[in-house]
Order: C-alpha cells, then sequence, then structure tokens
C-alpha cells in the first residue's frame, strides 16, 4: 500500500460574478485566478484528490505568512514534496505532514492540497468517508452563509434580498475601502433582509488604523451584526479594536496556526477564529488549531477561498467533523452546470469540476456521502477547464 505517482493541474473556472475585495480590489476578470489541483495514485489504482485554492495576493499580518500562485505550489509539490509522498503509505498521514514540514518550511496551501488528497485516498483504501478520519460526524448539515463581495449598494441589497429568498440565514458583507459605503450598506441591508437574518462584516484588515475601524463598527454597530471579520492588520492592532466595540471580533488573517491562536487568546484580540482547510497544511492540522480555539473557550466557522467541489468537499467534512464549528461557514454551492438548486445562494461558479452538485438544503449543505471525499471529480471537466 503506497503511493506511486504524484500529479498537480493547473485549472479554472467560469465564475458567476467578480468576487471584490479589500485586498482585491480588481473590478474585472478573476481576481483569484487559477487553483491547483494535486493527484495522488497509489499501487492499488485508487486515486486521492485535493485542491490548492492558492491567493498569491493574500496571506498573514505583517507578511508573516506569504501568498501563494499556481506556479510556487505546483514547483513546491512537484520539485520538493513529491519525494516525501512516493512510496509513502497514505494512511500515515500525521507522519507524512511533518516529514514535509522537514523538507519544506511553509507553504500550507501546497501541503493542504496533499494533506486533502490523502484523506481522499485513505478514505477510500478504508471504505470510510474523511470526516470518520477526522474523529467522526457532529452535524450532517453545515449551515453556510452567503458572501456578497464589495459592490454597489443597490446591486449588494437585491443579491442579499434574493439569498434570503433562497433559504440563506446569514449574509456575509465584504468592506474595508469606504467607511461610509460600508455603514449605509450594512443598515440598507438589514432593512431589505430584515431583523431575523444574521449579517457579518468582513473588512479583510482593509480599515487603515484601529481608530477607523473602532469609529465605523460603533456605527454599524445598532444594525445587530453578529460579529466583525478581521477590520485591521496585527494582533495589536485587532486587540485596540476588541477592547472598544461590544460586536465580537473574528480573526481571520491573524489566525493560522496554534501559535497564533494562543497569542490571539493572549491578546484577548478575538474570540472567533476563522478555520480553514488551508491556513494549517491541511484538513489534519487544522483539528489541532480547532482543539486549541475549544479550549480556549473560542468558536469557528469554516472559510474558504471559493473552491471548487474538490476543496469544497473537504471543507464540509473539516465542518462537520468539528464540534467548535458553530457558525455559519463560508463555502460555494457546489453544482456542476445545470444542476444544484437553480439560484446564486452561495454559487460562485458556473459550473465544476465534480459530477454531481452537493445537497442544499434552506442554507445548509449536506457534506458529501461516501469513501474518501465522497465525491466524483468529471474528467471531462477536468480537461475543459485545465489552464
Amino acid at each position: 500500500m503506497e503511493i506511486t505517482s504524484v500529479e498537480t493541474i493547473r485549472f479554472r473556472l467560469p465564475r458567476r460574478r467578480v468576487h471584490r475585495t479589500a485586498f482585491s480590489d480588481s473590478e474585472s476578470g478573476d481576481p483569484l485566478g487559477a487553483y491547483l489541483l494535486v493527484k495522488l495514485t497509489a499501487a492499488n489504482g485508487l486515486v486521492g484528490w485535493g485542491e490548492a485554492p492558492v491567493l498569491i495576493k493574500w496571506g498573514g499580518d505583517n507578511m508573516k505568512y506569504y501568498g501563494e500562485s499556481t506556479t510556487t505550489t505546483h514547483h513546491i509539490v512537484e520539485d520538493y514534496l513529491a519525494n516525501v509522498l512516493i512510496g509513502s503509505n497514505p494512511l500515515n498521514i500525521g507522519f507524512i505532514m511533518a516529514k514535509m514540514d522537514r523538507v519544506v518550511k511553509g507553504y500550507p496551501y501546497a501541503k493542504a492540497a496533499i494533506d486533502t488528497a490523502l484523506f481522499d485516498l485513505a478514505g477510500k483504501i478504508l471504505d470510510v468517508p474523511a470526516y470518520t478520519l477526522l474523529g467522526g460526524m457532529y452535524r450532517e448539515w453545515v449551515p453556510i452563509a452567503h458572501s456578497i463581495g464589495i459592490m454597489g449598494l443597490d446591486e449588494a441589497v437585491r443579491e442579499a434580498s434574493q439569498v434570503v429568498d433562497e433559504g440563506i440565514k446569514v449574509v456575509k458583507l465584504k468592506v474595508g475601502i469606504d467607511p461610509a459605503h460600508d455603514v449605509e450598506l450594512v443598515k440598507r441591508i438589514r432593512a431589505a433582509v430584515g431583523p431575523d437574518i444574521g449579517i457579518t462584516v468582513d473588512a479583510n484588515q482593509g480599515y487603515r488604523t484601529s481608530f477607523e475601524a473602532v469609529k465605523t463598527l460603533r456605527r454599524i454597530e445598532e444594525f445587530d451584526v453578529m460579529f466583525a471579520e478581521q477590520p485591521v492588520e496585527g494582533l495589536e492592532e485587532m486587540a485596540r479594536v476588541a477592547r472598544a466595540v461590544n460586536m465580537p471580533l473574528m480573526a481571520d488573517e491573524s489566525a493560522w496556526t496554534i501559535q497564533d491562536v494562543l497569542r490571539i487568546n493572549e491578546l484577548d484580540a478575538a474570540r472567533i477564529i476563522s478555520l480553514y482547510t488551508t491556513k494549517a497544511g491541511g484538513m489534519f492540522n487544522a483539528k489541532k488549531v480547532a482543539a486549541v480555539c475549544e479550549a480556549a473557550g473560542m468558536i469557528c466557522n469554516v472559510n474558504g477561498s471559493a473552491e471548487s467541489g474538490i476543496g469544497n468537499a473537504a471543507n464540509l467534512h473539516l465542518a462537520c467533523s468539528t464540534r467548535v464549528v458553530e457558525l455559519e461557514s463560508v463555502l460555494p454551492a457546489t453544482a456542476p452546470e445545470g444542476q444544484g438548486h437553480g439560484g446564486i445562494a452561495s454559487r460562485f461558479y458556473l459550473d465544476d469540476l465534480v459530477s454531481e452538485a452537493f445537497e442544499y438544503r434552506e442554507g445548509a449543505l449536506r457534506v458529501p456521502q461516501g469513501p474518501g471525499l465522497g465525491i466524483v471529480v468529471a474528467e471531462d471537466k477536468l480537461e475543459k477547464y485545465a489552464v
């Protein structure tokens, strides 16, 4: 039982619309660019799939963690990490992850793609879902939030109203470029969706100072915002904001590793952590981050970077198997062209690489069933969208 080959494939899916954020202000084209797949094949012919939804413009506080591109990730996987994988037993996931860390420092997205492929392959070998290998299921259906990028006020209100009609219970608003626009946006969205729908805001470190963030967040508190995600860059600045506002803060760019969570707790810079399959270097390490959050009395959601169905399946296996993932996760409603719920709720793409849509019901996604990630990759779509 050993891995015999490692392949990488670049791909780009057609997007429903541009998703503009404070860290990527392009109004045209695809600000997220192409992503990278990792395909592991075992001696018995079984295949494991993983995805690196790389973002070259996005990373940790003050360049603590760097952006990755498909070029850098391809290089790291093919030239360094493949040597660790060939001949290894894919069931020894923890050992492989530790060995990769000794060979290459950093590059968590590259390692996360391998981690996901290992869990997919191991699950197929053992004939169990990946969530079983992650500790079992806490929830079969994972509630999701619909993310609205930075756009015109009228357009944002129309989209929020439509997705609520389609069952979404929480709307996430990208902010951080223009405080006056942000306040008006939250005001109008609250008026449009009513008092029972959750609203969160995510500045992606966009506010220039803690003073600007505090002033803005204080103005939107009256509209019953659940929490503000990463309003500023740096934990000291986050802590200043946390002390000055009533709403909770979520750490995203500040929270990658278990050490980051310990520091966040020490400074009381946030009480909510945005958990990723990728920032920690894979699901194996993300479970460690979640355990530290639980010990510190923090709660989480699972966030991502608009993954295809391959990476999104990993998101759902992580979310369904982790007790402290108590908040709505920001995940795509994965669906190939012509399938799915027929609306726009959490639809980032017009098509996908998997053969079947993920089950969506009243603002929640069902974790894919079956061995490994529980998905089937459509080879024709893979060929169509390869870059």
